[in-house]
């Protein structure tokens, strides 16, 4: 049982490595603003210059929402150029920089970002909507510092630190210390949740109530295979927490919407007498309107049976722009649409054409001055005001009326859900989401769902403390014949200092916490060596693994994180053992041969592959037929016919660059990117439409190099981006480049076995490896290359050293000349 010392550390500690995060960023930020020219920065994706205002509106909450595009007057094209911008970053709208202005700036070395913002004029908003050639900035007037939004004629966006995250993680890091920690409550202090059950189990406090048993559960879905419906039914019986390790291909959301329609459904069962409400949040957006997604693809019931489900998704949708069914199901549309909103529209109308006036549109396209200007704007003032206080009430009827509400982890904390309580919240890519900002939507309810795999992506992390990697590197590197250069690695990829992004090579994701921890992730799947018996239980095999268990169970207790990669997730496993979770062990994905590798090194050799796919080959699609009829046996089963090909062509010195000035600048590879054209036009050759191919890289350097040679040939369509951005996804054919060849045999974080665990799992039929080496997996897409280099990978880490001796046990080795491939 944790005590008052042992929650005072707890939550010490993440307020000290949230304050680092926070700082962190801020300093990136201040060094983006003071020290690059505009050019580095849009080759960063930090900013998108030359940009004209196209239309100012209203927004919910009263936000102004400022419409950019690229004007035709001063770019070719209309469409942006790769960037990092996203639904939900805080970005600034500020005068158009050109490298002169750039330059004097960054001679005035003692002016700080925040007095050049002063002098600029800037405006400060959120992302709200991004498409391919237009970027929307939702500004609230109560955050800026004046309501008058005198924007320049051209101007350009830049990307900043997001405080409003940290701030509702410092509140909700507050909220959970006065709760659980009564001493340090002043007698002022308002608390708005209590100590429940959850909770409790939560910080150790009281262990995990004896489940209630379900004896008989009808499912929905009957296509759910065993380790699918044991997961489901455990979520159900569970009365505080349930996790659900759900490794690549094996249906986790699958899993999730059951989950949600059995608690959503009147049951015979005591454990779900009547309906209850459902919060499903996520690490990013794209998670949330996934789930959506399938939700709205529910049928509906039989007439008279029940009421359809009603779920309204909040926050900003990052797929709106592409799914009419999400769209519509928007909080944002609902209220539109609602019988309550006629008045707020009316409002609305009259707030928008005074800005009209205000931009100049109106009659004589003369913009207002001085204090007719000014009056205008107190009359916005008063009727934003009015606007809001309708508008809430529309909010609160439709989310009143919501069964299930939809939100990122963040957004949860948002005014809209100010009042409301849930009886479950479901977390989805909880491995990937921060404690701290998972406390946001749990304080809402009374039981909840974590959802995600410790073996894929830990959470972007960039203040990693310097002295913890290198007392880990040193840890690991015991292991390793390379010390040196390996602790050398380490260090580099942290990130305490700040860092002009590489991608995210300074935001590094620690696989050497993993390797020190004592329990984590692949060591407690060895753990659970369970078979099961009847009524749904488990029980060890052997004397010594019961032995084990024991060990994990005395380990038990609520200890201070490392770093803030170690997950809710992860703590719960810790604490509690293999008994607090799921796995679902049936992947609907990889080829067996592909799958082999890592079920062996992560999953404990229980991930299995499907009957469906576990021969599937690249040479079944239909979309490669006409090039399979027309070549012989041989060339066939040479490019489309082996699920596992190993290409080395080490030797050939394809060394990466440095693009920048110094070593914090990104990498990229222009032999690899040859190798990746000659790739995507050997694909689009067999049949494949550049809509079916995808292009993923650490390094944004990289992402600029490939787009510069590729879209002139295969336009928008061919996708191009990070292996952070690709976790979760599929695609028919997915080309990897790891960009790393070096003499120093640096790698960086590919060491990293989570992150090249991503990488290896988006593979469907057919996986090549080439050190340099062109490891292409035909994938999961059914195609899937990765572009190396053997003789730098090999030394980056043990794992890195298992995976290349198994290819070459396990794969058709060849043995190919660049021109060749």
């Amino acid at each position: 049982m944790a005590s008052e010392a042992d929650l005072k550390a707890f939550i010490g500690r993440h307020r000290e490595l949230l304050s680092k995060e926070r700082n962190a960023e801020i300093e990136r930020s201040a060094l983006l603003l003071t020290n690059c020219g505009p050019k580095l920065l849009e080759q960063k994706g930090l900013a998108l210059g030359s940009l004209g205002v196209v239309g100012i509106n209203i927004g919910l909450g009263g936000k102004t929402l400022v419409e950019l595009e690229r004007p035709t007057a001063f770019h070719t094209s209309q469409s942006f150029p790769p960037h990092n911008f996203r639904p939900g970053d805080l970005a600034r709208i500020e005068d158009n920089a050109s490298s002169n202005t750039a330059a004097k700036k960054t001679a005035k070395s003692k002016k700080t970002a925040s007095a050049i913002a002063e002098s600029s004029h800037a405006t400060e908003g959120v992302v709200y909507k991004v498409s391919d050639t237009r970027i929307v900035i939702a500004v609230d007037p109560s955050d800026s510092g004046s309501d008058d939004l005198d924007l320049p004629e051209r101007c350009r966006v830049l990307k900043m630190a997001n405080s409003v995250t940290y701030d509702r993680m410092d509140k909700a890091l507050d909220q959970l210390e006065k709760i659980s920690i009564p001493s340090s409550r002043q007698s002022n202090d308002k608390c708005d949740y209590e100590l429940t059950p959850l909770i409790r189990v939560l910080l150790g406090i009281s262990p995990p109530s004896e489940k209630i048993p379900i004896t008989e559960l009808k499912f929905f879905d009957e296509s759910l295979n065993p380790s699918q419906q044991k997961a489901v039914k455990f979520a159900l019986e569970s009365q505080e927490v349930a996790c659900i390790h759900g490794p690549p291909g094996t249906g986790k959301t699958h899993t999730l919407i059951e989950i949600i329609r059995q608690l959503t459904s009147p049951s015979e069962h005591s454990i779900n007498e009547k309906q209850k409400r459902i919060l499903v949040c996520g690490a990013s957006n794209l998670s949330v309107d996934n789930i959506l997604e399938r939700l709205l693809a529910i049928p509906p019931p039989e007439k008279g049976k029940r009421t359809p489900l009603s779920a309204t998704r909040i926050g900003h949708p990052a797929r709106v722009m592409a799914n009419q069914g999400v769209l519509e199901a928007t909080l944002e549309v609902k209220a539109n649409k609602s019988d309550q909103a006629a008045l707020a529209k009316d409002v609305k109308s009259e707030i928008e054409s005074t800005l009209d006036l205000l931009a100049g549109k109106g009659k004589g396209s003369k913009k207002p001055r001085g204090s007719e200007r000014k009056k205008m704007w107190e009359e916005v003032k008063a009727l934003r005001k009015e606007y809001r206080q309708r508008e809430g009430g529309v909010v609160k009827t439709v989310l009143g009326e919501s069964q299930v509400v939809l939100a990122t982890c963040h957004s949860a904390g948002s005014r809209q859900l100010r009042d409301h309580r849930f009886d479950v919240v479901i977390i989805d890519e909880a491995t990937q989401a921060l404690e701290a900002v998972c406390w946001i939507p749990i304080f809402k309810a009374r039981k909840v769902i974590l959802a995600g795999d410790p073996m894929q992506l830990p959470p972007t992390i960039l203040s990693i403390d310097k002295q913890k990697k290198k007392t880990s590197g040193i840890a690991t590197s015991k292991k390793s014949a390379n010390t040196a250069d390996d602790q050398k690695t380490s260090q580099e990829s942290t990130a305490s200092k700040p860092q002009l992004p590489e991608e995210d090579e300074g935001t590094s994701h620690s696989d050497a916490d993993s390797e020190v921890e004592s329990i984590k992730g692949d060591d407690i799947m060895a753990q659970d060596a369970t078979i099961e018996v009847s009524q749904g239980e488990s029980r060890p095999k052997t004397k010594t693994q019961r032995k084990t268990q024991k060990k994990a169970k005395k380990r038990a207790g609520l200890r201070p994180p490392r770093t803030l990669e170690t997950t809710l997730f992860d703590r719960l496993e810790r604490m509690y053992g293999p008994d607090i979770k799921r796995l679902l062990n049936i992947q609907y994905r990889m080829h067996s041969q592909i799958c082999q590798f890592p079920s062996q090194t992560l999953y404990a050799s229980k991930l299995v592959s499907h009957e469906s796919v576990r021969s599937h080959l690249l040479k079944d699609l239909p979309a490669v037929s006409a090039f399979a009829s027309s070549e012989d046996e041989d060339t066939i089963k040479e490019t489309l016919g082996t699920p596992v090909v190993f290409y080395d062509t080490a030797g050939c010195e394809y060394f990466e660059r440095l693009d920048g000035d110094n070593d914090e600048g990104s990498r990229c590879n222009e032999n690899e990117a040859a190798v990746v054209s000659k790739w995507v036009e050997r694909l689009v050759g067999a049949g494949l439409l550049p809509s079916q191919i995808a292009l993923i890289t650490p390094y944004q350097a990289q992402v600029t190099l490939l787009a510069s040679l590729l879209r002139p040939v295969y336009g928008l369509e061919l996708e191009i981006g990070t292996v952070d951005g690709m976790q979760g996804r599929e695609k028919d054919a997915v080309i990897i480049s790891l960009v790393r060849s070096n003499d120093k045999r640096e790698v960086g974080f590919l060491k990293e076995k989570r992150r090249m665990n991503v990488a290896m799992t988006r593979a469907r039929r057919h996986l090549v490896d080439m050190p340099m080496f062109i490891l292409m997996v035909f994938t999961n897409q059914d195609l899937q290359c990765i572009v190396g280099d053997s003789s730098t990978v090999k030394h980056g880490s043990p794992y890195l050293k298992r995976w290349l001796a198994w290819l070459e046990a396990n794969a058709d080795v060849r043995f190919a000349e660049f021109d060749s491939v």
